[in-house]
């Protein structure tokens, strides 16, 4: 009698541990978010656990990232192998920190600016509602982003650090791992397309339960973005684009296959290396670059120079282009916030609609007459 009352409440004991056992996620997982567009990540649902997989961190990525998204609640009555993931993360998320200024727009389109706490060099932000919270001290200074400072990242224990990876994986990263904060790695930046990349919003979405917000806005940027393309293919002409600047002895400007040259496709304007193929920017010589641009209709992104003058003091070279010598030269380098972040490099990510209807604009200004350019400015 004593062995079966024993056998009993042994039997009782594995059942109520195994219903507070979170399944392998494998098992449990029903849905996986659709994404259109994007291909470094992919969400995974179910009705106890979120799981994000980063695919592509970089380019060449060998590695992929997994991350487990559990419910205050769920984490107090789960148990799950930490070993299994390379980070846990407590929703809904109280206190954040990015690392790059394109994950601001996706705090700020969100309504969830407030948790961020810290950022590596805040004087990089341009946003005023971000500014604001810069300013009031509500978010700290952490250093340079090759360098964050842990010391004072850790103080602030945020629940989340949302970084991003080059070529491997951050030691500085890897430190703050130690100390159980979670890191995941965006890399928006990797992907092919303008879309794919603004696409990465539903990370965000996912990681601060605004899932159905997330997509939301991606639809309507996407909307907006195709209805520009479409309203491009009703110019009559193609005007000829030269991009790019020297770098010392070398010109570089972005290869046929960049995102950079599919925004040019799609408003319908000739990028004059739109053949060329690759990874990473093409670095060309002044001689050839002149050889096959120096007709050119437009010139784009004359890196950051910000005036005629500075271009030719730079160098008298630069004075060969007749876009140079008929004023037709457009740069994004004189929108910048109060501490001299350029607006392009921090919103242009999360708004390639914004990004492509200002290329409209300057290759075709008859097709959008009422629109006044978000990032790009003449040169004067």
């Amino acid at each position: 009698m004593s062995y079966f009352r024993i056998l009993f409440i042994l039997i009782l004991f594995c059942s109520c541990k195994n219903e507070a056992k979170v399944n392998t996620p494998e098992l449990e997982t029903t849905n996986s978010l659709t994404l259109k567009y994007a291909e470094g990540f992919a969400i995974k649902t179910s009705n106890s656990n979120k799981i994000i997989e980063i695919t592509k961190a970089w380019p060449k990525a060998e590695k992929k990232f997994t991350y487990l998204l559990l419910s205050k609640e769920q984490a107090a009555k789960s148990t799950y192998n930490k070993a299994d993931y390379d980070g846990v993360i407590i929703t809904p998320i109280q206190k954040s920190v990015v690392t790059s200024t394109t994950h601001i727009p996706a705090l700020e389109l969100l309504g969830v600016e407030k948790t961020l706490v810290g950022f590596p060099g805040t004087d990089y932000v341009s946003s005023e509602k971000t500014r604001a919270l810069i300013d009031n001290k509500s978010v700290r200074e952490l250093g340079k982003n090759e360098g964050i400072n842990t010391e004072v990242l850790l103080e602030l224990n945020p629940d989340v650090v949302i970084g991003f990876g080059v070529d491997g994986v951050n030691k500085t990263f890897e430190t703050i791992k130690k100390a159980n904060i979670p890191v995941i790695y965006n890399g928006d930046w990797a992907e092919a397309s303008a879309l794919a990349k603004a696409e990465w919003i539903k990370l965000f979405g996912a990681l601060f339960n605004k899932e159905k917000v997330a997509d939301s806005i991606f639809s309507t940027i996407e909307t907006e973005y195709l209805a520009a393309k479409e309203i491009a293919k009703k110019a009559k002409s193609q005007p000829t684009i030269l991009s790019g600047a020297m770098e010392k002895d070398v010109w570089y400007l972005p290869n046929g296959s960049s995102p950079e040259a599919q925004f040019l496709k799609d408003a319908n304007a000739n990028y004059l290396w739109s053949a060329t193929t690759g990874n990473g920017s093409l670095a060309l010589s002044f001689e050839v670059v002149l050889n096959k641009a120096k007709a050119a209709d437009i010139w784009l992104s004359p890196s950051y120079y910000r005036s005629l003058e500075q271009l030719e003091t730079a160098s008298k070279l630069y004075t060969n282009f007749d876009a140079f010598k008929n004023k037709s030269i457009y740069s994004f380098s004189n929108k910048t916030g109060t501490t001299g972040g350029v607006l392009y490099y921090e919103l242009g990510t999360a708004r390639p609609d914004l990004v492509l209807k200002d290329l409209i604009k300057i290759a075709h200004p008859e097709l959008l007459l009422d629109y006044k350019p978000y990032f790009f400015e003449q040169l004067k």
